[in-house]
């Protein structure tokens, strides 16, 4: 029952750990986490048959979305001041 959001958990991490080297990679595997856990939520809300957990997902969606689309527009400057998403021009934005 729970195979599913922890193999998306361990899969996020392992985005984030393995890939430093891309911006966008790293959000991708962000929001994958969050999705991961909103989906443990609803799971455990199921089990209990509690609503609280799906209201907790409603607002990690929320949030994850709202993270999202701050992050990409955030990607979307930077691309257009040094042309790369890369992480090794990230300390160039402080010049």
């Amino acid at each position: 029952m729970f195979f599913l959001p922890s193999s998306l958990f361990f899969i996020s991490l392992i985005g984030i750990i393995l890939n430093r080297k891309n911006l966008l990679f790293i959000l991708f595997s962000f929001e994958l986490t969050l999705l991961s856990l909103s989906l443990y939520f609803i799971l455990i809300s199921l089990s209990l048959d509690d609503i609280i957990g799906q209201y907790f997902a409603l607002f990690i969606l929320t949030v994850a979305a709202s993270e999202s689309s701050i992050g990409l527009a955030l990607f979307v400057i930077f691309f257009r001041i040094k042309g790369s998403i890369s992480l090794k021009y990230l300390n160039l934005l402080n010049t």
